[in-house]
């Protein structure tokens, strides 16, 4: 049961306490499968688990989502992380609240010196990007977690002691009714930068801070402006330092102005002050709220292992970056679904725990990837010695000019889902086999499902961890053997044939072709084509002259965590 409570400058669902059955009980009670933290990470992977059958308990500090209102922090959801949540059956709730962008801007002064509309080449019933402050994305998560009613929420709940044992762990948590302790099988630790477990288990981050500094205004206009992302490299409204502008739930604008290096916090974080600096930008005249004003620095960090006997780290707890690009709280929620499929299949028995490994391998991987791109992003904005700030200045200039120097304006390579099974420095300049290549994501394309309803390729997915293999040009006399298979592995692995006719398998249309089209189903003189989807909707597989024997082999591949 949710209070509405007014936060900050927001109304947020406050929760109520309810004491566990473990308190004032003999003996330790033992759980499959804890998680601890119910940010975007823990919340998203409780809500995933929960959509698949998996029961797990859900232990969190507090008792309201986001950070009581003390500011909208994360705000931009990529398409890659809206298809999950379509998944989850969250995505409802976020198009019915969140705004819908494509088109980006980059400024120096008053010129727009590179532009571009991420619509053009997306296929998804996603959009490329949603904006929404991350508490009502949380808040979301929580009322379908509630609804699926596998996951026990404990709220005002927090850990303050953990034991790693040979077969899981012992968590001591603490409660306004009295303390208590539980022990795991397995244990999720998604409790961000400041995690307890970690540093319990002694894990090295390798912590860099930023020397940059920003304050956030969250403002809300009189009247309204484009709904377009725009940035300033050097915006002279700003003593000629960036400049974020992105509107979000409410008609309330992000405002994010880079500060100097030397700058009192305390005194730009004003409302006066920030005021001000609004003013200076879109002029005197201006009507405006602020709604919240706050300021921002942060840290990059890495484990050098996400999983440590029995416990798994996700999300902040893992790795942190800067925000550039919206690869903070998008990476996590892809770390719960890259993490949350595998558990699922480990505990209907049908994977080895080898599987599990392959989480460390391919997120670990992911990570690196995105400290590497806001890296390179945040000495793009903030440069870090005379020689790199003449050849931003350069970029900048030839921008206005040359097209080839445009996409060199580097403000935030925005998150999109990583490529598995590809060295990070590879993962974005790679050389294209095929539509899509083993190991990369699928996009959400609209589909007519099987009983004849709309749909799209997420619908092929919902319920228990699935493989989906997606049959183009399947011979007669393959059918009963692929039949067999499916009943044999089911519900673990579907199989459609697009477009075909015949009875046995089921069939989805692709009357738009938009799924021929994003895995490259076509006619070829190699025969039958089949490409098989992973639960997270990344390729596994790609079979030519396929037959039911190739198909089962690259299934029990898959499951061994191996391409």
């Amino acid at each position: 049961m949710a209070t509405p409570v007014q936060m900050g400058g927001y109304t947020l669902p406050e929760y109520a306490f309810v004491a566990p059955p473990e308190l004032g009980a003999p003996g330790v009670k033992r759980h499959r499968l804890v998680i601890l933290g119910a940010g975007l990470a823990g919340l998203a992977l409780a809500c995933d688990l929960a959509e698949r059958g998996v029961e797990s308990v859900l232990i969190d500090e507090d008792n309201t989502v986001g950070v009581r209102g003390a500011s909208s922090r994360g705000i931009v959801y990529a398409q890659k992380t809206l298809e999950l949540m379509d998944r989850m059956g969250v995505w409802p709730a976020i198009e019915k609240k969140g705004v819908v962008w494509s088109v980006g801007k980059t400024l120096a002064g008053d010129e727009v010196v590179y532009e571009f509309d991420a619509s053009v080449k997306s296929e998804s019933r996603q959009p490329p990007f949603v904006n929404l402050q991350q508490f009502y994305l949380e808040w979301f998560m929580v009322d379908r977690i509630v609804e699926l009613g596998l996951t026990d929420l404990r709220w005002k709940s927090k850990v303050v002691g953990y034991t790693p044992l040979a077969d899981g762990a012992r968590i001591d948590i603490e409660t306004p009714a009295g303390n208590y302790a539980i022990e795991a099988d397995w244990v999720c630790d998604c409790t961000g930068v400041n995690s307890f477990v970690r540093e319990t288990l002694k894990q090295d981050t390798h912590q860099a801070r930023g020397i940059d500094r920003w304050c956030i205004s969250d403002v809300r206009f009189k009247e309204k402006l484009p709904i377009e992302r725009w940035t300033w490299v050097e915006a002279p409204f700003n003593d000629n330092r960036a400049v974020w502008q992105h509107l979000m739930a409410d008609d309330v604008w992000r405002m994010d102005f880079q500060m100097g290096p030397e700058t009192d916090i305390e005194y730009v974080s004003r409302p006066e002050v920030a005021a001000e600096r609004v003013r200076r930008q879109l002029g005197e005249d201006v009507e405006f709220e602020l709604v919240w004003v706050g300021p921002y620095s942060y840290r990059a960090q890495l484990l050098d292992h996400f999983r440590v006997g029995r416990t798994f780290f996700l999300g902040d707890s893992a790795h942190a970056v800067s925000p550039f690009g919206a690869r903070g709280g998008n990476t996590g929620m892809q770390d719960a679904e890259n993490l949350g499929w595998k558990l699922a299949l480990y505990f209907a028995g049908q994977a080895p725990e080898a599987l599990l490994d392959t989480y460390q391998t391919e997120r670990h991987a992911a990570a690196q990837f995105n400290l590497m791109t806001t890296r390179r992003t945040a000495r793009f904005l903030q440069p870090e010695s005379p020689a790199e700030k003449i050849l931003r200045d350069a970029v900048l200039s030839l921008a206005r000019e040359y097209p080839f120097a445009r996409s060199l304006c580097n403000t935030g390579r925005l998150s999109s889902s990583y490529l598995y099974g590809k060295p990070p420095t590879s993962a974005v300049q790679r050389h294209r086999v095929h539509a899509v290549d083993p190991g990369e994501a699928v996009q959400n394309v609209p589909l007519t499902l099987p009983d004849g309803r709309a749909g799209t390729l997420t619908d092929l997915f919902r319920g228990a961890s699935a493989f989906v293999a997606v049959w183009h040009g399947v011979p007669a006399d393959a059918r009963d053997a692929l039949v067999r298979l499916a009943n044999r592995r089911a519900p673990h692995l579907r199989m459609v044939e697009a477009g075909g006719g015949a009875s046995g398998l089921s069939v989805v249309r692709d009357s738009q072709g938009a799924l021929a089209r994003v895995l490259g189903l076509g006619r070829t003189a190699s025969g039958p084509q089949c490409c098989l989807i992973r639960p997270d909707l990344h390729l596994a597989a790609r079979i030519d002259a396929a037959t039911p024997a190739k198909l089962a082999a690259a299934y029990a591949q898959a499951l061994k965590g191996k391409p």
